[in-house]
């Protein structure tokens, strides 16, 4: 089945993402599914990192991305009335109540930190949890970007949110 299509095109957002292969693997998922990609720094690894190259290298030429230099720099690029949504394991509101839509940006914080608190306490009505069982710490980034984003082209591609 093809949920993606034209109309479902998202935003994946990686803050100041620490590890290589994690950030190498949300790009060949974005280049699968033609996400956009935008890598928001300081990054705690060269872009030309071979970990980070290897696992997305056969799909690096089809990737759309874009390197934010700072989260500053970032909030400015985007459009008026841009939609985030803040994922963090401390958010109130469920994956499943989110309802997404074309040109959303689905924004994940950096292994060890997650996304910065002044982010997320200026946003607190954007903030999404994966759901986890009770106790449990954080999914890893790249999966968790893979959760959110084949949620949002589901919604999108089927309608139903």
């Amino acid at each position: 089945m093809d949920l993606v299509h034209a109309g479902a095109r998202l935003h994946v957002v990686l803050v100041e993402p620490q590890i290589p292969p994690n950030t190498g693997n949300v790009a060949r998922l974005c280049a699968v599914t033609g996400a956009r990609l935008h890598l928001v720094g300081p990054l705690g690894f060269s872009i030309a990192d071979k970990d980070m190259r290897r696992a997305g290298l056969d799909y690096w030429d089809r990737l759309w991305r874009r390197h934010h230099a700072d989260l500053a720099e970032f909030l400015a690029f985007l459009p008026a009335g841009a939609r985030l949504h803040l994922f963090t394991a401390r958010a109130q509101r469920s994956l499943w109540e989110v309802r997404f839509e074309p040109d959303d940006y689905l924004v994940f914080g950096s292994e060890p930190h997650g996304l910065p608190r002044s982010l997320l306490e200026a946003r607190p009505d954007r903030t999404v949890a994966i759901p986890m069982l009770a106790g449990s710490r954080s999914l890893n980034l790249a999966t968790a970007a893979g959760i959110g984003l084949y949620e949002g082209l589901r919604q999108i591609a089927t309608g139903v949110g």
